[in-house]
């Protein structure tokens, strides 16, 4: 699942260093489950860059805009009780090379020099500017 964000800027700070940022382009959450197939990151990888989110119907690759992905396993959190259950994320072992292969799909898709990345695993300090508000879901397991 991507959560995918229409940006004027963003960036990502880990332990107060500045890791990665973008100007105006997409800033995307990025939730891998424990279904989610190399099918479904091609997929996602493929509608995001096709997307025409942006004026005249423009899409990301159209205007050389940059993409900063960052990783966020509670995309797949649930509620137990008062608690989160975590379950139906990847486990961290999985969604470490999932990831990278999104991040090297997208690489692939779009120019390699627009995509950034936060740094997976880390506890990270995200600065989103959004662009409208315009926020999408996009769900591999949602497809139309």
């Amino acid at each position: 699942m991507l959560k995918v964000f229409k940006v004027l800027k963003a960036s990502v700070t880990v332990n107060e260093q500045l890791v990665s940022s973008i100007n105006s382009g997409l800033c995307l959450l990025v939730g891998l489950s424990v279904d989610d197939s190399d099918e479904d990151i091609q997929w996602m990888a493929n509608k995001l860059v096709k997307l025409r989110l942006f004026d005249g119907g423009a899409c990301v690759a159209d205007n050389r805009l940059e993409i900063l992905s960052v990783s966020q396993f509670t995309l797949h959190a649930s509620l137990k009780g008062n608690s989160l259950d975590y379950r139906k994320a990847m486990k961290s072992s999985d969604a470490r090379d999932a990831y990278q292969h999104f991040l090297n799909t997208l690489s692939q898709l779009h120019h390699p020099d627009l995509i950034k990345d936060g740094r997976f695993g880390e506890m990270m300090r995200v600065n989103i500017e959004n662009d409208g508000p315009f926020t999408i879901n996009l769900d591999s397991k949602i497809r139309k």
